[in-house]
C-alpha cells in the first residue's frame, strides 16, 4: 500500500507539472516567437503521455480487479424474474475505498489534462466543448462488456433479451454510481459532468456497438437480397421497437438527474446526447435510409389496411350535424370540429408515429433526414389518395349527385384538418430546431426557401387541394343554377308577349312572395345543395362557399338582358323583385341581411324603381 501511495504522489507530481506548462503555454498568445518552442515542448509531453497513460489505466484495472469488479453474470437468468446485483463500489469500505478514490481523481486530473492540450492544439477553446466520456467510468464498463457480450451473442434471434439485460445492469449499478463516484467528480472539479449520465451513456454506447457490429450489420446484408426482405423487414422494425422502448426506460432513469430549475427543452437536451441507442444511425447515413425506408413501406401498409375499413371516409358514422352560424363554430380545432373523415385522423397518427420514433436520436440533421424520408413522404402520398379520391368522383352541372359532393368535401375536410395540425406542429421547437439547421449555411442541403415552416411546401399543396375543389364544386353550382335558370331568363326576356305564362306559385307559407313557375326549381336545387353542404363542409370553407357562390349569382344576374328588357313594364319590374327576394331568402339562415352580397342586383333594383323617363334615359 505504501508503494501504492508513493507512486500515486509521483502520479500526481507529474500532472501539476503539466498543469503548470499548459498555465504557460496561454502566453504563447502574447509572444509568438514562442511558438516552436512551445512544439518542442509539446512533442516531449506527448511522449510522456504515451507512457504514462497506459500505465496509470494498468494500475486502474488492476485495482478494481482488487476490489472484484466486475461482479459476476454467469448466475443471472434474463428469461426469469431478475433480481439486483450487488455493488463492490458500494461495499468498498477503508484503505480500499480511499486507494480507489485516489486512483479515480488520478484519472480525471490526466484526462482533464488531456482534454485542455487537445483543444489548445485544435484552437477549440473559445468554442463549446462537447461532453466528454469520462475515462474512470468507461473502465468501469470495460471489464462488464466481453462478460455482456457473451450472452449478447446467446441472445441474437432474441433480441429482447438483450435490451433487458442491458438495462438491468445499468439500473441496478446506477445509484451506486451516482453515490459513490459523484462526490469524487466534484471533487475533481470537472464541471458539467455527471456520474449518472457517464455511466449510462457508456452502458448505451456498448449496447450500440455490439447491435451495430452483431445485428444492425447482417440485416443491412441481407436487406439487399430480394428473398430476405420480408424477413429483415419484420426483424428491423421490432428491433426499432425495443430501441424506443429502451430509450425511453434509460431517459427515466436519469430524468431526476436534470434540474427542478431548467426547462423542457434543456433536459430533453441533456438526457439525449449520447444516451440514445439510435445513435447507431448517426454514423450510418446507409443504414438511416434502410430504416427510412422499411419505416415508409410499413405506414404506406398501415394506410391501406385503414382504407378498406368502410367507416375510413365518415366522420365517427355520421355526416356531421347542422350547427347555428355564430361566431364560435367558427373557432374549429379538432377533427369533429373539421368534419374531416377517420382516414384523416389515421393518417396524421401513422405520421406523428414516425417523428416520434426518432426523437431520442441525439444529432440533428440524421434525425431532419429521417423525417423528410418517411413522415413527409408519407404524407405526399396520402395527399394523393385525397385528389385520387375527389377525382373519382365526378360531379356535373346536369346532375351535381349529392353523394359526389359529400365525397368531394369529405377530402377537403381532411385536406383542412391536417393542414391545420401541421401548422401546430410547425410551432414546436424540435421542428423549428430543424427547419434552422436545414437553413444553416454548413449545411450542404441548405433549404434555399426563406419559409421557416417545417411543412410549408406540404401545408401549401395542402391550401391548393383544398381551394381547388372548393371553386369546383362553386362552379358546378353555378352552371347548374344557370342551366336550370335558362328558360326563366328567356321568358323575362319576353315578358311581354308571354305575361300570361308566369303564373305565380307561393315560395312558402312563411314568407308571403310569388314567383316565377320557372325560378322555382333552380332556387330549390340551390337551397338543396346549401343546405346539404352545410352539413358536411366544414365551417370555413362553408362560409367562403356561400358567399362566393352569392357573388357569382349576383354577377350572372347583372350581366344578364333581363333588366333591360323589363325595365319599361311594371308588371315585370314588381315580377324580377319578388324572384330576386326569393333568391335572397336562400342565404337567409347564413346571415343576417343576405342582399347585402347582391350589390349589382341590388342596384339594379332601384334603378328598376325610377321614374319611367329615368329609366328610359339610362337605357338609352
Amino acid at each position: 500500500m505504501q508503494n501504492s501511495g508513493t507512486k500515486q504522489e509521483k502520479l500526481l507530481q507529474a500532472i501539476k507539472a503539466l498543469n503548470d506548462l499548459e498555465v504557460l503555454a496561454g502566453l504563447v498568445k502574447l509572444r509568438p516567437q514562442w511558438h516552436h518552442l512551445l512544439k518542442s515542448v509539446d512533442a516531449r509531453v506527448d511522449k510522456t503521455l504515451a507512457v504514462l497513460r497506459p500505465q496509470v489505466f494498468a494500475d486502474h484495472r488492476a485495482l478494481l480487479a482488487s476490489l472484484g469488479w466486475p461482479p459476476k453474470l454467469s448466475t443471472l437468468k434474463i428469461e426469469s424474474e431478475l433480481s439486483g446485483l450487488s455493488n463492490p463500489l458500494v461495499s468498498m469500505q477503508g484503505e480500499k475505498r480511499k486507494s480507489y478514490s485516489d486512483s479515480f481523481l488520478a484519472l480525471c486530473a490526466l484526462q482533464h489534462i488531456q482534454t485542455r492540450r487537445e483543444n489548445r492544439q485544435l484552437n477549440l477553446s473559445g468554442q463549446k466543448e462537447c461532453i466528454i466520456q469520462l475515462w474512470a467510468i468507461d473502465e468501469l464498463v470495460s471489464p462488464i462488456a466481453s462478460r455482456m457480450e457473451y450472452h449478447f451473442s446467446k441472445w441474437v434471434d432474441q433480441p429482447e433479451f438483450i435490451f433487458e439485460l442491458a438495462y438491468k445492469i445499468t439500473r441496478d449499478f446506477i445509484v451506486g454510481v451516482d453515490d459513490v463516484l459523484q462526490p469524487l467528480i466534484d471533487r475533481a472539479r470537472l464541471i458539467s459532468y455527471s456520474a449518472k449520465e457517464a455511466w449510462v451513456s457508456s452502458m448505451v454506447q456498448l449496447l450500440s456497438e455490439f447491435l451495430a457490429k452483431r445485428i444492425f450489420s447482417s440485416l443491412a446484408e441481407k436487406y439487399q437480397e430480394k428473398q430476405m426482405k420480408s424477413e429483415v423487414i419484420l426483424s428491423w422494425l421490432h428491433l426499432i421497437d425495443l430501441i424506443v422502448l429502451f430509450d425511453k426506460r434509460i431517459q427515466s432513469l436519469l430524468s431526476s438527474e436534470t434540474s427542478l430549475f431548467s426547462t423542457e427543452l434543456e433536459r430533453v437536451e441533456s438526457l439525449s446526447g449520447n444516451t440514445s441507442v439510435l445513435m447507431i444511425f448517426g454514423n450510418r447515413p446507409d443504414w438511416l435510409k434502410i430504416w427510412a425506408k422499411i419505416e415508409l413501406k410499413n405506414a404506406c401498409n398501415k394506410l391501406k389496411t385503414d382504407l378498406k375499413d368502410e367507416t375510413a371516409w365518415t366522420v365517427d358514422g355520421k355526416e356531421g350535424a347542422e350547427l347555428p352560424f355564430d361566431t364560435q363554430h367558427f373557432l374549429i380545432s379538432t377533427r369533429e370540429d373539421h368534419k374531416a373523415p377517420l382516414i384523416a385522423e389515421s393518417a396524421l397518427r401513422i405520421t406523428w408515429e414516425m417523428v416520434e420514433r426518432c426523437q431520442t436520436m441525439p444529432v440533428i440533421l440524421p434525425r431532419l433526414q429521417f423525417i423528410r424520408l418517411t413522415a413527409v413522404r408519407f404524407l405526399w402520398y396520402f395527399f394523393k389518395v385525397l385528389l385520387v379520391h375527389c377525382k373519382r368522383t365526378e360531379i356535373t352541372p346536369d346532375n351535381p349527385d349529392d353523394e359526389a359532393l359529400v365525397r368531394v368535401c369529405g377530402s377537403i375536410n381532411a385536406a383542412k384538418y391536417i393542414e391545420s395540425k401541421l401548422r401546430q406542429w410547425s410551432d414546436d421547437v424540435n421542428f423549428l430546431e430543424m427547419k434552422l439547421a436545414e437553413k444553416d449555411p454548413s449545411n450542404q442541403r441548405k433549404d434555399k426557401n426563406t419559409d421557416y415552416n417545417f411543412f410549408g411546401e406540404e401545408i401549401q399543396s395542402l391550401s391548393e387541394l383544398a381551394t381547388n375543389w372548393l371553386m369546383e364544386i362553386i362552379s358546378v353550382l353555378l352552371r347548374q343554377f344557370e342551366n336550370l335558370s335558362w328558360e326563366y331568363v328567356q321568358k323575362m326576356k319576353l315578358y311581354e308577349q308571354q305575361l300570361e305564362d308566369l303564373a305565380p306559385v307561393e315560395i312558402s307559407a312563411a314568407v308571403d312572395l310569388n314567383i316565377s313557375v320557372d325560378f322555382v326549381e333552380p332556387l330549390d336545387a340551390l337551397r338543396c345543395h346549401l343546405i346539404l353542404l352545410r352539413m358536411t363542409l366544414n365551417a370555413t370553407d362553408f362560409l367562403d362557399l356561400w358567399r362566393s357562390l352569392a357573388e357569382g349569382l349576383d354577377h350572372f344576374i347583372s350581366c344578364s338582358d333581363i333588366t333591360c328588357r323589363i325595365q319599361f313594364f311594371d308588371g315585370g319590374i314588381n315580377q324580377f323583385e319578388t324572384d330576386m327576394q326569393a333568391l335572397f331568402s336562400v342565404f337567409q339562415p347564413f346571415c343576417v341581411r343576405p342582399e347585402a352580397f347582391f350589390p349589382s342586383t341590388r342596384e339594379i333594383m332601384k334603378l328598376l324603381k325610377m321614374k319611367k323617363r329615368k329609366r328610359q334615359s339610362i337605357c338609352r
